[in-house]
């Protein structure tokens, strides 16, 4: 059986470990960090470690991947930073949604749960989170 040319580390990956694909994740990075926004600013950092703790670990995110996205999000208007000292003294660029952002996540859980919901419908069963 030959696989398309995306799908094969996908197929190499859910056999080896139970981390996410690469695709998957790049796939899922706008809507996570919209959605952790969300829940109030936050840090580049502190964004990784909530979505690591999220995913039980599943989904594992580096610097390089996160801040090109951060300042895209930002060029679009969808975020805002501000630049603070931290408790420990150290600077740390806050992030927090705009309006443009809480539209823009409304419209990614709109399509998300569409392919939640077809995949469910596929697979006859109700994914397990947990």
């Amino acid at each position: 059986m030959s696989l398309a040319p995306g799908l094969t580390s996908i197929a190499v990956l859910c056999n080896i470990s139970d981390m996410v694909s690469k695709e998957l994740v790049a796939a899922s990075t706008v809507p996570l960090v919209l959605s952790v926004l969300a829940e109030g600013e936050n840090y580049g950092y502190a964004l990784i470690q909530r979505v690591r703790e999220l995913s039980s670990g599943r989904l594992e995110w580096t610097e390089g991947m996160l801040y090109p996205v951060l300042h895209w999000m930002e060029k679009e208007g969808l975020v805002e930073s501000q630049w603070r000292e931290a408790e420990t003294g150290r600077r740390r660029k806050y992030y927090r949604l705009r309006r443009e952002g809480r539209k823009a996540l409304v419209a990614e859980r709109e399509q998300w749960m569409t392919v939640h919901t077809t995949l469910a419908k596929l697979w006859k069963t109700q994914p397990h989170l947990t």
